[in-house]
């Protein structure tokens, strides 16, 4: 059985159900880099527990730089036997030391990121990125875009492999869209308003982009549900000055309560600004809804396809938001939906892990 040890951020539910599932068939290590506490913007119900098939790790011992902490003790773990390391990003401090030594050591490891798009930064920065980038020996990567922001940084094409990224499991997924008649019931019953409801979600910070949709959607004969927690003052304040009082803001939903809400929606919309994959969208599909989102979205980039199953638009744009949603809402919605359920089949946490044992299995 190989045995891999992988180096990550925090515990996010995504990862702990894809290390549970690759734990199956691989002896799997995960070094955790850092701890919840210090994660911000996420519900305490957020986090699950995983199933024992891999070994948890937070790592603790460390010094001090500024605002991280960099975690020493992941030397010791890097001194051991494994067939394959994976480090998973490369931004935090503990992550940069644990690749200088590999470096050093002549270890050879992979990085795996989940997505990126490529920025104007300053030469200094980009140089820095690029340094830390060329220190793996191969590359996982999300698809197209992503391929293209490591290449960019140095990656050796030849060695980036792509895997299915999703948080997902085979039973999430529908075999069809929701009926317009259980939309409206569940409608009745989440006390949403009837007539046609663009579903958005996500935290309520400037980067998602809320804004944005909340003034495309004002004047027009749409319902927009925003499900992700309190929207604060600033918010509530925009909602009256555009007079946008079909614009619906609800608190964070569990999995269980969530689904209700995708099944409601005739359309989902993710505004953003920035987002490096964009797991919501994933999720959206899985219950056959058609998806308009950003240019700066990688999910959208990947798993969009414009006039197929959704509307990909510029991004901090409400005018060309508000054609999108109605570009869509005028399609038929059903074929739309049944096209994202067909795209996003192969996007599970299953497939996920499937992907990665035969990345590793093979050695390519």
């Amino acid at each position: 059985m190989k045995r891999v040890l992988f180096l990550t951020n925090y515990p996010s539910p995504y990862r702990v159900r894809f290390f549970d599932e690759l734990g199956k068939t691989m002896d799997v290590t995960v070094l955790f880099a850092k701890p919840t506490s210090e994660v911000r913007h996420r519900n305490k119900d957020w986090y699950i527990s995983g199933q024992g098939n891999f070994r948890a790790v937070q790592l603790e011992r460390g010094v001090k730089l500024g605002g991280s902490t960099v975690y020493t003790d992941v030397i010791s773990w890097l001194r051991r036997d494994f067939d394959h390391i994976v480090v998973c990003g490369y931004g935090l401090p503990t992550m940069i030391l644990a690749m200088a030594y590999m470096r050093l050591r002549r270890i050879r490891f992979d990085m795996e990121v989940d997505g990126g798009l490529i920025r104007q930064e300053n030469w200094l920065k980009y140089r820095f990125k690029r340094r830390l980038v060329r220190m793996a020996s191969r590359w996982l990567s999300t698809g197209r875009a992503t391929t293209e922001y490591l290449v960019h940084y140095g990656a050796n094409p030849e060695r980036v492999v792509t895997y299915p990224f999703s948080s997902l499991s085979q039973a999430d997924l529908r075999e069809s869209p929701a009926s317009q008649a259980e939309k409206e019931a569940l409608r009745r019953e989440l006390d949403l308003p009837e007539g046609p409801l663009a579903l958005s979600i996500g935290q309520f910070i400037h980067r998602k982009g809320f804004d944005v949709l909340m003034k495309a959607s004002a004047g027009m004969d749409v319902s927009v549900c925003i499900v992700g927690g309190e929207p604060g003052e600033e918010y509530r304040k925009l909602r009256r000055e555009l007079g946008a009082d079909r614009v619906i803001f609800r608190g964070f939903q569990k999995k269980e309560a969530l689904a209700n809400y995708y099944r409601a929606a005739d359309l989902f919309v993710l505004p953003t600004r920035e987002d490096i994959w964009g797991l919501v969208i994933n999720e959206a599909m899985a219950f056959g809804l058609p998806v308009v989102t950003t240019d700066k979205c990688v999910a959208g980039l990947e798993l969009v396809e414009e006039g197929v199953n959704g509307a990909l638009i510029p991004a901090d744009d409400p005018q060309a938001l508000a054609e999108a949603i109605r570009r869509v809402l005028e399609a038929d919605l059903w074929e739309m939906g049944k096209a994202s359920l067909e795209k996003i089949r192969p996007y599970t946490i299953e497939n996920m892990a499937h992907v990665h044992e035969e990345i590793f299995e093979s050695g390519r």
